[in-house]
């Protein structure tokens, strides 16, 4: 989808469809009041029929508006005026791509964004608009032999902005569209089949991401991983015949002292419990492990189109956990690169075990903070569900920061405790911490578990185990937390 943003009066644009909004009484937005004053009320005539529902997000299509230029006029509902929030205005562009993507316009002129929602200026507006836009139009075809093609959905938008900064807006429309490529990276990896999205797979695509944009790629093998002393991590890879890779990425646009963030991604990508099988419901959803890792890759594809000016390192650990005669085994214990002793009570508490690992190895960049991103437990789904991701930090600034990253974007997180009274539930009589706890607070003990290789820099823990990926009809990949991170960093780079 292509987008460009302009001025002019709604009633005299050309475009195949026009976009506007009304809300819940019959109140219209200045562009849809625009339009019902060429037409002499037509647009509120239809109103008061009732055929739009009041409903935010609900939508009507009209044809031959008389007194309008363009051949149609979506109306989109906005619900009440006095209930304008975030989500309404997402909700609304989102049904504005479903109605858009079955529509013969061919091309739209988007006049949302004139709505004033309290505290998001027209940047923001814009950003949000062109990210849920191109957003709407993925897909995952790659694998099927016979792909489905539509003839519909239009192929050019323009936002229609009465604006002073034209520079700014522009951005805000580049912002939107980079991170929206960030999601389609991510979605496409989490989605591959693990035949197909091995660990060697995941390090081939983040060369082919480093070649395209300004970034560094570096592949540690197991003879690597080996030397510095990784045990946690090669123990999860032992009862694969994929070998583990270990990678690292680096973008460079700050200053070259700058202290650079440190993204860490859980890459097991595919998760059969090893020894500790799991059951076979829902097994296949286990290719999904490695969202972690996509969501890196994603941010990073977003960055650096964005051409953001701030320093980031990307590590990945990926691995599979499987079965075997040489996988690790309940009760087995390991030494982490950072020399604690693990005892392995649960092998599908796995993620854990190459992450502790990562996390050491962060230590050697001096990083400014370092957050890891996995699907880690299903605890976290059982205190959260699937709208949001769960956070816990060593730092209350750097996990503040976070969080209002997730409401601007939209990709909310919440914040659990990883109090030290949580750390008695981690204790093992034969190594130095077991990797799982004692009954109940799952989610936050492997936090806690976590915490113990982080006591070198500021730290926060995204467990995304709930919305990294959708079941039933709408089965697939979300992509998040790129749109987070990427705000994350956005805002770290602003500073």
């Amino acid at each position: 989808m292509e987008f460009t943003i302009k001025a002019g009066s709604p009633e005299k644009l050309k475009n195949g469809c026009v976009v506007v909004g009304a809300f819940a009484g019959g109140d219209l937005t200045v562009a849809a009041r625009a339009l019902d004053n060429a037409s002499d009320g037509a647009i509120a005539a239809v109103l008061a029929q009732g055929d739009l529902d009041e409903k935010a997000g609900s939508t009507l299509m009209l044809h031959a508006v008389r007194g309008v230029a363009a051949p149609r006029v979506l109306l989109v509902s906005l619900g009440k005026a006095d209930a304008l929030s975030d989500k309404v205005y997402r909700d609304a562009v989102g049904a504005t791509a479903k109605a858009l993507a079955g529509s013969a316009a061919g091309d739209a002129a988007f006049c949302l964004a004139d709505i004033d929602i309290p505290g998001r200026d027209l940047p923001w507006r814009l950003a949000q608009a062109a990210q849920i836009l191109k957003d709407s139009t993925y897909r995952c075809d790659e694998l099927k032999s016979k792909k489905e093609e539509s003839q519909k959905g239009i192929k050019k938008l323009v936002f229609v902005a009465r604006h002073k900064d034209a520079a700014a807006l522009e951005t805000a429309v580049l912002r939107g569209e980079a991170v929206a490529d960030g999601l389609a990276l991510a979605k496409t990896l989490g989605n591959l089949p693990g035949n197909v999205c091995t660990p060697g797979y995941l390090a081939t695509a983040a060369k082919k991401l480093a070649k395209d944009h300004k970034i560094k790629v570096e592949i540690l093998e197991r003879a690597d991983m080996e030397k510095l002393g990784m045990g946690s991590l090669l123990s999860v890879s032992r009862g694969s015949h994929e070998p583990p890779k270990f990678i690292i990425l680096h973008y460079k646009g700050g200053k070259a002292k700058d202290k650079p963030v440190v993204l860490v991604g859980k890459g097991v990508t595919f998760d059969s419990g090893g020894i500790s099988l799991k059951p076979g419901e829902g097994m296949d959803e286990m290719k999904y492990d490695m969202c972690g890792a996509a969501s890196v890759l994603g941010t990073f594809k977003a960055i650096a189109r964005m051409e953001l000016p701030i320093n980031v390192i990307g590590l990945i650990p990926a691995t599979e956990n499987m079965p075997g005669g040489s996988a690790t085994k309940p009760g087995d214990i390991v030494t982490s690169m950072s020399g604690q002793t693990i005892e392995v009570l649960n092998t599908d508490a796995e993620g854990r075990l190459i992450l502790c690992d990562a996390l050491t190895y962060a230590e050697r960049f001096d990083p400014a903070a370092v957050v890891d991103i996995a699907t880690l437990t299903g605890a976290c789904i059982i205190a959260l569900g699937n709208a949001t991701s769960g956070l816990m930090a060593n730092d209350d600034a750097l996990a503040a920061e976070l969080l209002a990253s997730g409401q601007a974007s939209g990709d909310k997180a919440w914040q659990l405790p990883i109090w030290d009274e949580y750390q008695e539930m981690l204790k093992s009589n034969f190594a130095d911490i077991p990797n799982i706890g004692t009954k109940g607070a799952g989610a936050i003990t492997a936090a806690c578990f976590l915490a113990r290789f982080t006591k070198a820099y500021k730290w926060a823990h995204l467990d995304i185990a709930g919305p990294a990926w959708k079941s039933g009809a709408e089965k697939g990949s979300t992509g998040r937390p790129v749109p987070l991170l990427t705000q994350f960093l956005i805002d770290r780079a602003a500073e």
